[in-house]
């Protein structure tokens, strides 16, 4: 690996860790600021991870040069990927089923669909118009 690559790979690193903490946050702050019996923590950072992650690789190659070699990385695969939780909507969905909450698991799983996908596309124009391309 060249010095370039293990810059990145630290990039990645550094930006996993911020986003594992701000999970754990969320998750945290959520327990303490509702106890509805649904993973809302799950749903919100979904949500926000596909919202940002549409902003910033909007225009693909073209949007990665817009930031820093090193953040875009960063942020994207370190911050964003450890901040989303799909494999943490799916347990969360599972147990509900599991526990007699068949609609709650129903609801969970066309939350997160919708408004990870509406984040998405909103993000995708909100891109568009702050960096005015097609």
């Amino acid at each position: 690996m060249t010095a370039e690559d293990w810059q990145r790979l630290l990039a990645v690193a550094a930006g996993g860790a911020v986003g594992a903490v701000l999970r754990y946050l969320a998750a945290v702050g959520m327990l303490r600021w509702t106890e509805l019996g649904f993973p809302l923590a799950t749903l919100l950072v979904n949500a926000v991870g596909c919202f940002a992650l549409g902003v910033m690789l909007h225009g693909g190659a073209a949007a990665a040069a817009r930031w820093p070699a090193l953040a875009h990385p960063g942020v994207t695969v370190g911050v964003l990927g450890a901040l989303t939780t799909f494999s943490t909507f799916g347990y969360e969905t599972v147990r509900l089923a599991e526990t007699g909450q068949g609609a709650a698991a129903g609801l969970n799983i066309v939350a997160n669909v919708l408004l990870g996908v509406g984040a998405a596309w909103v993000g995708l124009l909100l891109g568009r118009w702050l960096w005015g391309t097609p």
